[in-house]
């Protein structure tokens, strides 16, 4: 018999992320009644920006804003090279989106850009392993407001209507990080909740600034290590918190 052919993969089919198969059926955003764990990742640093295309090609060209890539044009716009840094979204998404606690179905994400732009992120999305693919993919999700999979028309990724507020659980306690409280351990916070309520973590997906971004929203204040965490490792000892008060494994 003749060697078997690996399909041709489009561009398309690399860049535009798809459903994780093996990932339990995850809890709905209109559920407003199962328990789950929700990462709201605040002040994200997703802003696109026209560029001027090379060589007098035609056509406009945007791209994701980056410290990296942009430092002549940021500076040029006097903007502060920390107020471009879409890298702590992306990692904070490969950190939360591999979770088990997301496997199982338990996990749901939200990104709040700096601008005020609200994303519904669907559980089931993988997300591209690349900056430079993830940056592709923003800039397409900020300009026509979703991304659909490939192989359906689920939405992958939305923009949806503010406040977050409205689309949380009916029961739900909503935190922040904050240095000034005691530090705690994630899974005894979390056997605090009642049954029936859910947690809805705000972290601020950016370089540095205060604690006050969630204010507005926030019912607790709480500290988790006593050190100064990374978004990404923050969201990370979240996940396995719950994971461990609710027998995730």
């Amino acid at each position: 018999m003749p060697p078997q052919r690996t399909p041709h993969r489009t561009r398309s089919d690399l860049d535009v992320p798809s459903f994780v198969p093996e990932a339990a059926v995850p809890v709905q955003s209109h559920d407003k009644n199962t328990q789950r764990l929700i990462v709201v990742l605040s002040q994200a640093c997703l802003e696109t920006h026209k560029i001027p295309s090379k060589n007098g090609a035609q056509g406009e060209r945007y791209a994701l804003l980056n410290c990296d890539d942009h430092q002549g044009l940021l500076k040029r716009m006097q903007r502060d090279i920390a107020d471009a840094r879409p890298d702590i979204t992306h990692q904070c998404l490969l950190t939360l989106l591999d979770s088990p606690i997301n496997k199982a179905g338990k996990l749901q994400v939200y990104i709040l850009t700096a601008k005020g732009v609200l994303i519904e992120v669907n559980p089931s999305v993988r997300i591209p392993r690349t900056f430079k693919r993830f940056s592709g993919l923003m800039v397409q999700l900020l300009h026509k407001l979703s991304i659909r999979s490939v192989n359906s028309h689920e939405k992958l990724l939305k923009v949806i209507k503010n406040p977050i507020t409205d689309h949380l659980p009916t029961k739900c306690r909503r935190i922040t990080l904050s240095s000034d409280a005691k530090p705690l351990k994630v899974q005894d916070y979390v056997q605090t909740l009642e049954p029936d309520e859910s947690i809805c973590v705000f972290v601020g997906a950016m370089a540095h600034g205060t604690d006050d971004f969630a204010d507005e929203w926030v019912d607790d204040k709480i500290s988790v290590s006593q050190y100064s965490l990374s978004a990404s490792v923050a969201c990370s000892k979240f996940c396995h918190g719950c994971e461990d008060a609710w027998n995730i494994m």
